[in-house]
């Protein structure tokens, strides 16, 4: 269909040939020449497909399928005379007489040309209208009997006259309002004397379809077709000033971005030419995805407006982008898709054992969890919390508890986090808006129901832009998780299927609201023989795999490994054991290369030259010197003992305190010296001895920071030895806090506490009553060669540590 009229058939030149040829219009002359010539009673008829030929019009066809090429060859060869009928249906690749129109026109073949393209082009001039009586010929190509179809007389007078000329009126208004067709079209209209050719001509170029061009040709009275194309013509140049007068309004309003805009749509449009809208595939792609989500009722809905909203936006919108990633994530997120959990609690037993050295009361925990999850098939997950000192296996426990259930796993480290909006995500309203890094790795991991690693909980910061550990509350509380509000979402998300293991170095840090709704776990520091057994079956394999070497290359026996741990590292954990290892195993790796001789087994002394010199361990000192007492402390790394060393001076009862010591550890000095004065006469000493002499407390390390309330008693002990002169027992150690009252309280840490004071060869240990529980947990293995003693006073402290004996050269304190 054309856009409007077409200027190219009033006028053909055949650019290819020397000798150019012009077509002239039809004269009153050729029309008249026309008329007086027989209608032929049979005649091949060529389908049109989306055109309709007029009497006196010349048009270019171009002829592609086979009957009509041989149709009209045949013709060319002849009489160059044919009949033309439009097909009522245009899509027919081969039509048969019921799909053609009745009415056609006798053409003339004025020229027939062989295109670059191969294909063949003729120029055609409709001669007179005829009706098809009959087909006779189907093959190669159709023909068949007609008859004319002529007018009746040419209509003459005034009113016909009017007619014609409002016709040609209005073409020549629709040539100069439409940008389309060229001016000079006006000159040709004006020239036209005869007013059927006029009539036919207009017809045949005008802006209409095919049913509305054949409506016009099978009109037989010339005052009827007039009338109806003047209508035509009139709504055609109505419809034109119409939309020349809102460009007009559009134009002079266009600014900037609506410029934008419409070279968007042109951009648009040629895409679609080219092969599709990008935006328009991405909505499809959308549609699609969002069939097989079994999301809830809202957030179908939710999805649905978005969509449309999308669907509206430029391209070039600032808000598109953010859209875009909002619909993606929807679309992402694994709304309601759970992984099937794995019951079978030994193959979960197994893989925790596999994985993980010790950890017991972790993985009676999960394994608690799966047994009650098989009972009751839907339950809420716990929210637990490891609590240890580093490198001991809590964020690498994930992993194994992941893996056990069956479940994917995702891991996000919350050490350094200071926004809120890190947690909950960010409005939409923000340009390049995202969900918050719980929904983030809820997308990353495909599942509804991960096992989800809170890394370092216990380092989460908080600035102007919010607290992330209150945000962290909604996240870890069973009651309020299965409606999870992400600012970015702004809908609903359930977390309650997700089993959220959090892992912290301190509990002093974490928020006491966020601690609540923690199951807590402590993991303490691995003992020398526990060490022993990760090493061998865990690290050592895994280095030798990760630098190329293998088992045969080589072998640590348990003495060369248990000097690795006492001389070489000082932790709770086992990382800086596996980097020991490691230097092992790559000083084994270079020999291997260098071809070295070398031998499965490494010594003590390879041990020495690969790591150098060891470091000495702490260990007893021995009871010579009165007021030196041994303590247990707990440090980050671990437990450790600190000795306690007071000396007196002549003077008027001043105490000093040194070895960078805390507040907290300070006053337990205060509450010790203040403690024995008030009660000297029970350990034989003159309340007015404590104003003739100085006290100095001291202890050593002074470059490393100590607190806490566990040296209380330590402290004691050492001012009574003091005071007393007497001796110490030999290969003992305590801990415990002091109250004026002169009360033993329990203090933390006390598996570390042990375990160093079975590294520093101490045979008894004196503790709280009240720590006698924390002891029973510890695993009987470890506590051999131990002796304890459990006490609620601290005169029962200084009957069990000090004995009747002075120490040699003893002061004389009086």
């Amino acid at each position: 269909m054309k856009d409007s009229f077409d200027f190219d058939n009033l006028m053909i030149t055949e650019s290819f040939e020397d000798d150019a040829e012009f077509i002239p219009l039809l004269s009153q002359d050729d029309e008249e020449q026309i008329n007086a010539e027989d209608t032929p009673e049979e005649l091949p008829l060529l389908p049109l497909r989306n055109t309709v030929l007029f009497p006196g019009v010349v048009i270019p066809i171009t002829v592609g399928r086979d009957k009509s090429i041989k149709l009209i060859k045949d013709a060319h060869k002849g009489n160059k005379t044919l009949g033309v009928v439009s097909q009522k249906n245009g899509n027919i690749e081969d039509p048969q007489e019921g799909d053609l129109n009745s009415v056609g026109t006798v053409a003339y073949i004025l020229k027939m040309l062989r295109m670059p393209d191969g294909n063949t082009t003729v120029i055609i001039q409709g001669k007179k209208r005829f009706k098809v009586k009959e087909i006779t010929q189907k093959d190669p190509y159709l023909r068949a009997k007609i008859e004319a179809f002529d007018q009746q007389e040419k209509p003459s007078g005034k009113s016909f006259n009017a007619l014609v000329s409002s016709i040609k009126d209005l073409a020549s208004q629709i040539i100069e309002q439409s940008p389309t067709i060229p001016t000079e079209a006006t000159f040709a209209i004006k020239n036209i004397e005869s007013p059927t050719f006029l009539i036919n001509f207009i017809a045949s170029n005008m802006k209409a379809d095919v049913d509305t061009k054949q409506s016009l040709l099978e009109t037989p009275e010339l005052i009827e077709r007039a009338t109806s194309l003047l209508e035509h013509l009139t709504k055609e140049l109505q419809l034109l000033e119409l939309k020349n007068d809102i460009q007009s309004k559009v134009r002079t309003d266009l600014d900037q971005q609506q410029r934008e805009y419409f070279l968007n749509q042109q951009i648009k449009q040629i895409q679609e030419e080219l092969g599709g809208d990008p935006q328009q595939q991405e909505v499809e792609d959308f549609k699609k995805k969002a069939k097989k989500k079994k999301w809830p009722k809202a957030v179908g809905e939710r999805f649905d407006k978005e969509l449309q909203k999308f669907q509206r936006l430029n391209p070039q919108a600032a808000e598109y982008s953010v859209q875009l990633n909002y619909l993606e994530t929807l679309i992402e997120l694994p709304w309601g898709e759970l992984t099937k959990d794995n019951f079978d609690l030994k193959r979960a037993q197994k893989v925790l054992d596999k994985d993980h050295f010790g950890l017991e009361k972790v993985k009676e925990r999960i394994i608690e969890y799966l047994a009650v999850l098989k009972l009751k098939g839907d339950m809420k997950s716990p929210i637990l919390c490891l609590y240890g000192p580093p490198g001991v296996g809590k964020t690498s426990l994930g992993k194994s508890v992941a893996e056990a259930l069956g479940r994917k796993y995702v891991r996000m480290s919350l050490g350094g986090v200071r926004d809120e909006a890190e947690i909950r995500g960010h409005r939409k309203t923000y340009i390049g808006a995202m969900p918050g890094r719980v929904v983030q790795n809820i997308k990353k991991a495909s599942s509804s129901n991960p096992v989800f690693v809170l890394d370092e909980v216990d380092k989460l910061g908080n600035s102007h832009q919010g607290d992330p550990s209150s945000a962290l509350l909604e996240v870890l509380d069973p009651e309020q998780n299965e409606t999870f509000y992400d600012n970015f979402l702004e809908l609903d998300y359930d977390l309650s299927k997700i089993l959220f293991i959090a892992t912290a170095n301190s509990l002093s840090t974490i928020q006491p609201a966020l601690r609540d709704r923690m199951e807590i776990i402590e993991i303490n520091g691995y003992t020398v023989e526990e060490k022993i057994e990760i090493a061998n079956k865990h690290l050592l394999p895994k280095l030798l795999k990760n630098h190329g070497l293998k088992k045969t290359h080589l072998k640590l026996s348990k003495p060369v490994i248990e000097k690795i741990i006492t001389d070489y590292t000082r932790e709770s954990g086992v990382r800086l054991l596996e980097k020991k290892i490691a230097k092992v195993v790559r000083n084994r790796a270079k020999q291997v290369v260098m071809e070295e001789e070398l031998s499965e087994q490494i010594t003590l002394e390879d041990l020495t030259k690969i790591l150098g010199p060891g470091h000495s361990k702490d260990k007893y000192q021995g009871n010579d010197v009165a007021g030196v007492v041994t303590g247990l402390a707990w440090t980050s790394v671990g437990g450790d003992i600190l000795f306690i060393e007071s000396s007196l001076s002549k003077g008027k009862g001043k105490l000093t305190l040194t070895g960078n010591l805390g507040d907290v550890m300070k006053e337990s000095a205060v509450i010790a010296l203040a403690y024995l004065k008030a009660h000297s006469d029970m350990i034989g000493l003159k309340p007015e001895i404590f104003d003739k002499w100085d006290v100095h407390i001291h202890v050593p390390e002074g470059a490393t920071p100590k607190d806490g309330p566990s040296a209380g008693i330590t402290m004691l002990t050492a001012l009574a030895s003091a005071f007393t002169q007497r001796k110490v027992k030999s290969n003992i150690a305590m801990t415990g806090e002091i109250t004026l009252r002169g009360r033993v309280l329990a203090v933390g840490g006390i598996k570390e506490k042990i375990l160093a004071a079975k590294r520093a060869e101490i045979k008894e240990i004196i503790l709280s009553v009240e720590n006698k529980k924390d002891i029973e947990e510890i695993n009987p293995k470890y506590l051999k060669g131990l002796k304890f003693h459990y006490v609620e006073s601290m005169m029962e402290v200084i009957d069990l540590a000090l004995t009747n004996q002075k120490v040699k050269d003893a002061m004389k304190v009086a």
